[in-house]
């Protein structure tokens, strides 16, 4: 599927360099444009309808953040790149959105852009763009959102009301605090790295739990979450008790 592109990023050499890899690894991508400037951005860009923009986050006067907000309702496909700001790439991660990480390591180039170019083909990006413009907004982690693939499309689930995931043959079902649980077509991995450095917390190849919700832990190696009994795996034991203890 050929696609279109435009590039925002402040630092010249930064822009070119990705320019240069986007031609020569991601054939399938045109480049209609590009700027060093968010405000040439903010008016190019709807002129120009790109399906996908690579926008860096950190810029003077509007970062990549403040630009996307001024699209009211953007329907392009997005790729953020930044250095690590963890408080960024959280916003970022859990509305299921491409990030890089500054240098871009080629790999992960191709593999954003071939998920964009899926993203591009289901027509999803409008309510993924609204929901991480509403969590940059929410400051505390348990109040944000949550971007759920499944086979029918997105789910958009509060994080407070997961009370663990369970990997389930290459597919993750998530229980929920007041309603039936839901299948996504994400494995379980996907989760742990989206909510890394949260409140949840992987306690098993196949499972990750919400601290907030553990009940009991048993001596065999076992909590209780409700009526669900989860195995906590030997190696995990002493780091999940010391995590317990503090947290």
């Amino acid at each position: 599927m050929k696609i279109t592109a435009y590039l925002v990023d402040d630092e010249p050499k930064a822009l070119a360099i990705l320019e240069d890899k986007l031609k020569r690894l991601c054939t399938h991508v045109t480049i209609i444009g590009s700027t060093q400037k968010p405000a040439v951005a903010l008016q190019q860009i709807p002129e120009l309808s790109p399906d996908l923009v690579f926008l860096d986050v950190a810029m003077p006067k509007l970062n990549g953040f403040e630009l996307l907000g001024e699209f009211g309702s953007p329907t392009f496909e997005i790729i953020f790149a930044t250095g690590f700001d963890e408080y960024a790439i959280d916003a970022i991660k859990h509305c299921a959105i491409g990030y890089l990480i500054k240098p871009i390591d080629n790999d992960e180039l191709i593999a954003a852009v071939n998920i964009a170019t899926e993203n591009i083909a289901e027509k999803n990006a409008l309510v993924k763009n609204r929901q991480l413009i509403e969590n940059l907004s929410v400051k505390r982690f348990q109040d944000r959102k949550i971007v759920i693939p499944t086979q029918e499309g997105l789910e958009f689930l509060d994080i407070n009301t997961i009370t663990n995931f369970e990997g389930v043959e290459g597919y993750t079902r998530i229980h929920l605090k007041n309603s039936p649980s839901l299948l996504s077509s994400q494995n379980i991995g996907h989760f742990v790295k989206s909510l890394e450095n949260t409140d949840f917390f992987q306690v098993h190849k196949s499972h990750l739990v919400n601290l907030n919700y553990i009940e009991r832990y048993l001596n065999q190696g076992y909590l209780i979450i409700g009526e669900l009994k989860i195995p906590v795996s030997r190696g995990r034991r002493n780091e999940f008790l010391e995590m317990i203890r503090t947290f």
